[in-house]
């Protein structure tokens, strides 16, 4: 299986509801579940390269979903901008997995999130009142934590928002090479693969009905998969804020009783070494994986990244 397949799901929101789109590998009839889930202006055909080394290492019998979180690739944008939070994110999961159950019943559950995936993963894995069809058995998170770095959190608002205009996709994959750099070393046809689901057509921003916001439409041919909108409530995060969010996200972290892999890249300006330790010493007592050479975030794409996923979740 060299392409995974499309489907939707209804999640509900206060503005009538919304679509969103998920990519699936393997046999969509196992039992077996790994959920990826990517980071903010991500999209889930990151997961591409893992997606299939988890179906091999499974022998084909593991069901692997990669949803594009609302606002993202193939699923609707929000009406209401401030939707586009951990909460809302997470109660997306929840209809999906719900949807998945209906299909076929899930015996063994893992989780991989990717930084804001993985601030998701902590809400499904840390409150026990989430009525999941499985706990979660084994669960990646992929640098974050409770703690992040404001430094990074300044550098992200920096480009959040900005989905520019591309005249090709190789201007467009050169264009977010430059800010990110820090996901660490990647061949040219590495970073390609990774910005190929990155860019729609610039039509999208106004084909696609109420839903996609396209004040700034152009006649560029692409521009960025995301909705612009995303960044509104990011920029609306005040230090008061965000110490309560540190304090939710620790208590949760606590409450996991999957066993849990922490991966970070060894520099890593948004999940700080500090923080990483005291992950591996509280609640799951995390083991961590750092990766040399490779900022935030780890891409799943060079093999001894694969490795340490795919060995944490078979072995």
């Amino acid at each position: 299986m060299t392409e995974p397949t499309l489907f939707f799901v209804d999640c509900a929101d206060a503005q009538g509801g919304h679509r969103m789109g998920c990519w699936q590998w393997g046999n969509a009839h196992s039992a077996n579940l790994v959920l990826c889930v990517h980071g903010l202006t991500r999209q889930g055909r990151d997961f591409d390269v893992l997606a299939q080394a988890i179906v091999a290492r499974a022998g084909g019998d593991v069901r692997v979903v990669c949803p594009d979180v609302v606002g993202r690739g193939e699923s609707d944008w929000l009406v209401d901008p401030q939707g586009y939070q951990v909460p809302l994110y997470a109660a997306d999961m929840l209809a999906l997995l719900a949807q998945l159950q209906a299909d076929r019943a899930i015996a063994q559950f893992d989780y991989v999130g990717t930084s804001m995936g993985g601030l998701i993963g902590l809400v499904l894995a840390g409150n026990a009142t989430l009525a999941l069809p499985a706990p979660i058995r084994r669960l990646v998170i992929n640098d974050v934590g409770p703690t992040i770095d404001a430094a990074a959190l300044q550098r992200i608002g920096l480009y959040l928002g900005n989905v520019g205009r591309f005249a090709t996709l190789q201007e467009a994959a050169d264009a977010m090479w430059t800010i990110s750099q820090s996901f660490g070393p990647h061949t040219p046809d590495e970073w390609l693969a990774l910005s190929r689901a990155m860019v729609v057509p610039a039509s999208r921003r106004t084909a696609d009905g109420a839903a996609k916001r396209a004040g700034d439409a152009t006649d560029a041919p692409f521009v960025l998969h995301y909705d612009p909108a995303i960044a509104v409530p990011f920029q609306a995060i005040t230090p008061e804020a965000a110490a309560q969010g540190e304090a939710a996200l620790w208590s949760l972290y606590d409450a996991i009783q999957a066993e849990t892999l922490l991966t970070r890249g060894a520099q890593s300006d948004l999940l700080s070494h500090d923080t990483a330790l005291a992950m591996t010493q509280r609640g799951p007592k995390a083991r961590l994986v750092e990766f040399a050479g490779v900022g935030h975030a780890p891409t799943f794409v060079k093999p001894d990244q694969v490795a340490a996923v795919t060995s944490f979740l078979f072995d």
